[in-house]
């Protein structure tokens, strides 16, 4: 009777615990970021302003609309004319943003098939294909990040500059940031940390499935009919 080693047959089953944990803590924060970024994008709060002739008024920007909000909650917004009368620090955003949403949610779907605990891609190339797919998302995640900062970076160095600006009138009223910008930058660096996440999830996964040689133990079979001793009168 053959029998093989407990660490030969322990290594198929829990092998790979610290990569699925790791992919599922990836996925987690993809998701989150994806939604903040979506929130940035659609939420007109970029940049407040508030003036002193109006005290019970304040004025909002964003992407699409720019909104006028009075102190008793009353809010209305106006969404803009013509897509060539916009500046072009908000055609930049735009255009950064919608790709860093898109590329977002196509990492997420690339990377689903790669999870270790989705039974997929088993019967092609295996392994290496889930590796594939787990680096292709976590890389088009870390780009989402980067084109989601980009924009949301440069608004807030627009702002600070116009901010500070010696040539402008004090009694100018002027724009500061908004709650969009800061969601934009948990965006983007959850953004980041996802990508790294599953990226160092694979890292961990080829690590522990290269197999340390095994020993074979053969235990003879007892059996075999036991031999009787002589016995003398």
């Amino acid at each position: 009777m053959e029998l093989l080693s407990m660490e030969a047959r322990e290594s198929g089953s829990g092998m790979d615990s610290p990569a699925c944990v790791l992919e599922l803590l990836g996925m987690l924060v993809y998701v989150g970021a994806w939604l903040c970024a979506l929130a940035c994008t659609i939420l007109p709060q970029w940049l407040t302003m508030s003036t002193s002739l109006l005290p019970i008024e304040s004025y909002d920007l964003g992407l699409w609309e720019t909104c006028v909000v009075q102190d008793t909650g009353g809010m209305e917004c106006r969404s803009y004319d013509s897509l060539l009368g916009l500046s072009s620090d908000l055609k930049l955003a735009r255009i950064l943003m919608c790709t860093a949403l898109a590329l977002g949610l196509l990492g997420f779907l690339v990377a689903i098939p790669g999870l270790h605990l989705i039974n997929s891609c088993e019967h092609y190339s295996g392994r290496q294909t889930k590796r594939t797919l787990i680096i292709t998302g976590g890389v088009l995640g870390m780009m989402s990040g980067v084109l989601c900062l980009v924009p949301v970076s440069y608004i807030a160095h627009l702002t600070v500059m116009h901010f500070f600006d010696t040539k402008v009138p004090d009694v100018v009223p002027r724009w500061e940031f908004g709650d969009a910008l800061f969601c934009g930058w948990a965006a983007g660096f959850l953004f980041v940390v996802a990508g790294l996440t599953m990226v160092t999830s694979n890292r961990c996964s080829q690590v522990e499935r290269d197999p340390v040689p095994q020993r074979r133990y053969r235990v003879k079979s007892m059996d075999h009919p036991l031999r009787k001793r002589p016995e003398y009168v």
